[in-house]
């Protein structure tokens, strides 16, 4: 067994709570259970620092397409955003002072990336194994989101590629752009934002689009000092702006419905903006969707096709045959040679890497588990996998508003089943599976008819395993909060196979 860090608990003396991921999630949960006088969990995080996908993502551009105050949690409200839409930086800088400023930052454990998990079913702990030492808990917290692995596309010959080549959240710095030959593929959330920003350095610019997005104008804007002054003095208006955000942003949710007149109105408001900004009918033809707008996100950007305007800026559209050397052949046999290829593709959503590193009962991997697609009641507990809750995980997403919402919901589930089975004391609690399996059978239910199973496009928002709607949350973000963020005990077994919660606990009265 590897050694244990001075300063760190022995596996012989375990946590009550171990979380795997510093990033929103995991930095939430640790604040809650500071707050709460809670001492026995760490937090281990496989980088130097905290941030997740907010310390990976450091590329030209990265900023949140979700406006700053609703964008962080509604426990610590910041008054210093400088812009709506917060550039990366200054989140990242936010989640640093997340562990100091809430005293447990002396209980994250950098440079501990979990290489196993393992149920041990006699002791009711989770054994957790890094390559800082093992760990053993009560309770395993997941929150590594599914924006942490970056996905390269598979394309014949692009590992051979000849120049420099890197996917957008591992952003090599030492790359020189200026003056390159620059191809970049990808045309979603990351590419938007990175596209304009090499256009200003690169000789040339080649964007390889699979599906044209739908883009709308990004309403972005610096807070003025009095306004950060007002949000200072009086906390409260930050909350009341909060709440016009997030209601805001709730009314694009019946587009996703498929509602006829609200997807005609949303698609106008895209293609206008398209239409102002792109003179060239060919050109617009290429950056026209060709499904219902909300089947993949909607993209906020004002200088995106500005960008394409630019005689060494060019569009292609027929799709990567493969990669010689330092050319990239389209399907159509043309060929541009470029000095550099950043991928803007994406991440492993749908078979999360860290779902092959957690062993449940029986050693049953989770990634077994979920080898037809993931799943989880409430969102954040499975079958077969005792005091293991995960957030960010299945149905978490939304195309409409903050992830960081959603988050904080999971995080009011965690900690009050945490809370229940220590007081309630018993060894495990584990959710039945006739429950979890009920649970997502209404989330089918409920995807019936969006944009997201009938839209005409291919994301990654749909598991093509199964053809379920895995990732994203179906109904309006605050029924998120309504189905998921109160725990209830009579779901759940008590660890073993066939003994519930409740019977234990009618026993006990």
């Amino acid at each position: 067994m590897a050694s244990t860090p001075l300063g760190y608990p022995a596996p012989d003396s375990p946590v009550d709570v171990i979380i795997i991921g510093a990033g929103f999630g995991g930095l939430g949960l640790g604040t809650q259970l500071a707050r709460e006088g809670k001492s026995s969990f760490i937090i281990l995080e496989r980088a130097e620092e905290v941030g997740g996908t907010w310390r990976d993502n450091h590329y030209p551009g990265a900023a949140c397409d979700v406006p700053s105050h609703l964008y962080s949690f509604s426990f610590r409200p910041n008054p210093e955003w400088s812009r709506m839409f917060a550039p990366q930086k200054e989140i990242l800088d936010y989640l640093r002072h997340v562990p100091r400023d809430e005293n447990f930052h002396e209980r994250i454990v950098f440079g501990a990336e979990v290489t196993s998990a393992r149920w041990d079913e006699a002791a009711a702990l989770w054994n957790v194994a890094t390559p800082k030492g093992d760990f053993s808990a009560k309770n395993l917290v997941t929150a590594v989101g599914h924006l942490s692995e970056p996905k390269l596309p598979n394309i014949d010959g692009l590992s051979d590629f000849s120049g420099s080549l890197f996917h957008s959240a591992e952003w090599a710095d030492e790359v020189d752009l200026v003056g390159k030959r620059v191809g970049v593929i990808g045309s979603g959330a990351t590419a938007i934002q990175v596209m304009p920003e090499v256009a200003k350095i690169a000789s040339e610019v080649v964007v390889f689009q699979r599906s044209a997005p739908y883009v709308t104008p990004r309403p972005d804007r610096a807070y003025s000092d009095q306004e950060k002054g007002l949000f200072r003095k009086m906390p409260e208006s930050i909350q009341e702006l909060r709440e016009e955000m997030f209601w805001s942003n709730e009314e694009r949710y019946a587009q996703r419905r498929g509602t006829p007149t609200l997807v005609s109105a949303a698609t106008q408001v895209a293609l206008d903006h398209l239409h102002r900004q792109i003179q060239d009918p060919e050109l617009r033809r290429k950056l026209t969707p060709d499904y219902i707008i909300g089947c993949k996100r909607v993209l906020k950007s004002n200088d995106y096709y500005p960008a394409f305007v630019q005689e060494h800026v060019h569009l292609e559209t027929d799709g990567i045959e493969r990669v010689e050397g330092n050319r990239v052949i389209t399907k159509d046999g043309g060929s541009h040679e470029l000095d550099v290829i950043v991928a803007c593709t994406g991440f492993e959503t749908t078979d999360l890497p860290i779902a092959h590193r957690i062993f449940g009962r029986n050693g049953l991997p989770l990634s077994e588990r979920w080898s037809n697609g993931m799943q989880a009641y409430a969102t954040t507990a499975v079958h077969g996998f005792p005091n293991l809750w995960i957030i960010n995980g299945p149905n978490t997403g939304l195309g409409h508003n903050s992830a960081v919402y959603i988050a904080e919901a999971q995080i009011d589930y965690i900690m009050a089943a945490v809370n229940f089975r220590e007081a309630a004391d018993l060894p495990a609690l584990e959710v039945a599976e006739e429950a979890e399996e009920a649970f997502m059978d209404r989330v089918d239910r409920l995807a019936e008819g969006t944009v997201w199973l009938e839209g005409g496009c291919r994301s990654w928002y749909v598991d093509h395993r199964n053809g379920r709607l895995t990732t994203l949350w179906p109904e309006p973000a605050y029924t998120f909060r309504q189905v998921n963020a109160h725990f209830e005990p009579e779901p759940y077994l008590t660890g073993s196979e066939d003994e519930t919660v409740e019977q234990v606990l009618i026993a006990a009265r």
